[in-house]
């Protein structure tokens, strides 16, 4: 998984004022929408949101990632957010979530799909990575860590 394809500086955002399971979806959604012409954020956060009604997609230790399929396009887009404060996510070790991951991929998508959550539950089971995420100061500070966390996985 090549995480600067997945996700640009633009979808990557440290919030203060997200206090629901809601929100969150709903913010992930505009970031997604926002690069996207083919999206709506209001689609992107229904799609979320009903993938979180069959499940909770946290993963526990503070992290969630929400994704669903959509149709209208052709690549994995992904989308972070580190919230100050961690919200109730219903992950499964009841844990406030305060990382959060989203991914929408092609409706198209199948394996692709499970590889890149795979991928991702293993970035985010790097302990390490998630401090060093939750200490960023901004948003800028959030994407050096993902890349710096893709070179060290490229090269170890």
């Amino acid at each position: 998984m090549d995480i600067e394809q997945l996700i640009t500086p633009e979808r990557i955002r440290c919030e203060d004022h997200i206090e629901s399971k809601q929100q969150a979806l709903d913010r992930l959604g505009e970031l997604i929408g926002a690069g996207e012409p083919r999206l709506s954020a209001p689609e992107v956060a229904d799609r979320l949101t009903a993938r979180e009604k069959l499940g909770s997609t946290g993963l526990g230790h503070g992290v969630a990632l929400p994704h669903a399929r959509v149709e209208g396009i052709e690549h994995a887009i992904g989308a972070m957010i580190r919230i100050h404060e961690g919200i109730d996510f219903e992950a499964f070790d009841r844990a406030p979530v305060d990382l959060l991951f989203a991914l929408v991929v092609p409706e198209h998508f199948t394996d692709e799909h499970l590889q890149i959550l795979a991928a991702l539950a293993e970035m985010f089971s790097d302990a390490n990575l998630c401090e060093r995420l939750r200490q960023a100061e901004d948003d800028q500070a959030l994407h050096q860590q993902l890349r710096e966390w893709q070179a060290t996985t490229d090269n170890p």
